[in-house]
């Protein structure tokens, strides 16, 4: 992800100055791959010596809110990759850190700058498929094959110190159903690995959400499936709609009228197109001092949420949300 947001970053600000923090080695590797920064450093005061204005977080999520923390004292504005972090510790001073500096804080839930999605959302925000009833989010693929060039192994997705397993690794979709649906009142989940890979976190979540107005969901999130899926359907008393995130799609089903339209945009959907969106989004809000669609709360309210299912799983009962 680091790479994808510096190569938008390239596009966006040709002119920019970057400079790459390696924060998993102390000097270069043997063998390693010339980062495609202007410089590279291996420490925190390297790093402040080039004066950042905007700092990407991409490292494993459980470095997140310390690097942040490091960073926003310095007067960085902060765009941290999802999610915002593996734990609650530490989140409410970094989020309290930026707003007494004014800096922005943004999280990287990308898909909310994916125009099917946006699309969808606002055919839901219109009334048009009258009042949500539920929400139905699946996501699946085959951790092995997410880099294939690299061990799974030794990623952050199989790694609990890391912050890794299917609920964090994934939450996207519980983002998205908390921005289509409204707040959620309540989580049921249950959590496992139920797949031989070689890793030491769930490679499953099954999660129930009971929303403050009385809808229900349901979130699949998997890293076991070899055909990939990201699908989502709300229903309303109305009509229905439906998204795939794989295909860049989305439909809406009218009652009234008795047949489904196509709200796939023209011209097509190219995947990286969301996270552009979703940087040049990040600096403008940077230059005019507005709040991101994604900011540190959302960020927080989302973790959250996944620490809530993770909790409702390990003591097998409904929990508060």
């Amino acid at each position: 992800m680091g790479r994808r947001h510096l190569a938008n970053l390239r596009l966006l600000e040709p002119e920019a100055h970057v400079t790459i923090w390696h924060q998993h080695t102390t000097g270069p590797e043997a063998g390693a791959q010339p980062a495609p920064g202007d410089c590279v450093v291996y420490g925190l005061e390297q790093a402040l010596d080039a004066n950042p204005d905007v700092a990407l977080i991409t490292s494993p999520a459980s470095l997140h809110v310390e690097t942040g923390l490091a960073l926003s004292g310095e007067g960085v504005h902060l765009f941290v990759e999802k999610p915002l972090s593996n734990a609650l510790d530490g989140v409410d001073e970094l989020i309290a850190e930026c707003e007494r500096r004014s800096l922005v804080l943004a999280v990287g839930y990308n898909l909310r700058f994916h125009r099917p999605m946006q699309l969808m959302r606002q055919v839901l925000m219109e009334g048009r498929i009258g009042r949500p009833l539920g929400i139905r989010a699946e996501v699946g693929q085959y951790l092995p094959s997410w880099r294939p060039s690299q061990d799974y192994r030794r990623g952050v997705s199989a790694r609990r110190e890391l912050g890794g397993g299917a609920a964090l690794e994934l939450s996207h979709e519980m983002d998205y159903a908390r921005w289509l649906m409204g707040e959620v009142e309540s989580v049921t989940a249950v959590l496992a690995r139920v797949s031989d890979l070689d890793i030491d976190v769930e490679d499953t979540a099954e999660i129930v959400l009971r929303f403050r107005n009385q809808a229900v969901g349901s979130v699949h999130m998997d890293m076991i499936q070899r055909a990939e899926t990201r699908t989502c359907r709300v229903i309303g008393s109305e009509g229905t709609l439906t998204w795939d995130g794989i295909a860049h799609r989305a439909e809406w089903y009218s009652a009234a009228e008795d047949r489904w339209r196509d709200l796939t945009p023209d011209p097509p959907v190219d995947r990286n197109e969301m996270y552009v969106e979703e940087m040049r989004h990040f600096l403008d809000c940077v230059r005019r001092g507005g709040s991101p669609v994604v900011s540190g709360e959302e960020g927080r309210r989302v973790l959250e949420l996944t620490l809530a299912a993770k909790r409702s799983s390990r003591e097998q009962r409904t929990v508060s949300a």
